[in-house]
């Protein structure tokens, strides 16, 4: 048996009215899901549950500390499930909820884009910096 925490997606519901027009929560979901480590994480966990070893080994860099704070802040969020199964030790995963279906694609695509676009990006800061510093 298993412990599962859905209560974050049991409460999605849609307000009646909607949100006015200087609620758009764009500017929270945007430094949700692109903090430096959790679209990293949410792209790994698109790939099936993880454990939390499976994912410090999966995302290079991240350090055991930041992994944490990101699992614990996209569960907080509604973005992941933590599942502890009462093995023994006990054995613990973290899986994508519903609510992440639908900014999957995207997210994926804008981590294959960065890949790609990553020399191109590097260049140009050093062009611009070589030229910034020749200004001076």
């Amino acid at each position: 048996m298993s412990q599962r925490n859905t209560a974050v997606t049991d409460q999605l519901v849609p307000e009646a009215a909607g949100p006015g027009p200087d609620d758009c929560p764009l500017p929270e979901v945007l430094a949700l899901i692109g903090g430096k480590w959790s679209a990293q994480v949410l792209v790994e966990l698109g790939e099936g549950a993880r454990r939390f070893t499976q994912l410090e080994r999966a995302i290079a860099g991240i350090s055991r500390r930041m992994l944490t704070v990101s699992l614990r802040d996209l569960e907080r969020n509604g973005l992941i499930t933590r599942t502890v199964y009462p093995d023994s030790p006990p054995r613990v995963e973290y899986a994508t909820t519903p609510l992440i279906e639908d900014i999957r694609e995207p997210l994926e695509a804008l981590t294959a884009w960065a890949r790609i676009a990553a020399p191109a990006i590097t260049a140009a800061r050093r062009a611009y910096d070589g030229a910034a510093a020749a200004r001076s």
